[in-house]
């Protein structure tokens, strides 16, 4: 028997105001995937990465990571996993650099910081405060996080907002060499991803997301 799936997600059901929106039977993800959630707005993307996250708890159902439930590894499936928002969620009045330090979740050094940044084209705005960039380079700013992580888990929701073509290009090479190196991606997008082997995953139905494996 092989190892067990990075994730995988067994009877889930999600409720609210006594609705379902979520209800999945069965979904995994292994080292090397990138699973695309789609579906028209208001189907419950952002809930199943809220779900996957803990930052909501599903009326029944299990989670598991590496073959243990998530309740029982809560902290080491916390430092694995990297949940990047459709806001950018950067601090106005810092710079670029300072930003991605505070994000980070010890110290990073300047030298790393400025990579990062660098690599996702913000050469020249790294010590510029951020109320100063535009919204789609604030943005940049918050996607350098993933090159500065050792989380092997990204959930992505709506990361392409308000970046323009180089910026798509260049966070799609970062979800190809992030799973090249045994890392995984869950992101929830409208875009046409340029990469192979992505597999998708439709929220499917008014608020209800259909089992599906």
């Amino acid at each position: 028997m092989g190892n067990p799936s990075l994730i995988k997600i067994e009877n889930l059901r999600f409720e609210r105001d006594d609705t379902a929106v979520i209800s999945c039977d069965n979904l995994y993800l292994d080292a090397g995937d990138i699973l695309q959630v789609e579906g028209p707005n208001g189907s419950g993307k952002t809930t199943l990465l809220r779900l996957l996250t803990t930052a909501l708890q599903a009326r029944e159902g299990t989670i598991l990571y590496c073959g243990k439930s998530i309740a029982e590894c809560r902290f080491e499936y916390l430092s694995d996993i990297l949940f990047i928002g459709h806001q950018s969620a950067v601090k106005l009045t810092l710079t670029a650099e300072e930003n991605l330090d505070w994000m980070a979740s010890s110290g990073i050094g300047s030298s790393s910081a400025v990579k990062a940044l660098e690599s996702l084209g913000l050469a020249g705005y790294t010590d510029i405060p951020c109320y100063k960039l535009s919204a789609g380079q604030q943005r940049r700013v918050a996607l350098a996080r993933l090159l500065i992580s050792d989380a092997r888990i990204w959930y992505l929701d709506e990361p392409f907002t308000a970046i323009d073509r180089d910026g798509v290009r260049l966070l799609e090479r970062c979800m190809k060499d992030h799973v090249s190196s045994g890392g995984a991606v869950v992101v929830s997008t409208h875009q046409d991803l340029d990469l192979q082997g992505v597999r998708h995953y439709p929220m499917l139905g008014e608020s209800l997301l259909r089992a599906y494996s």
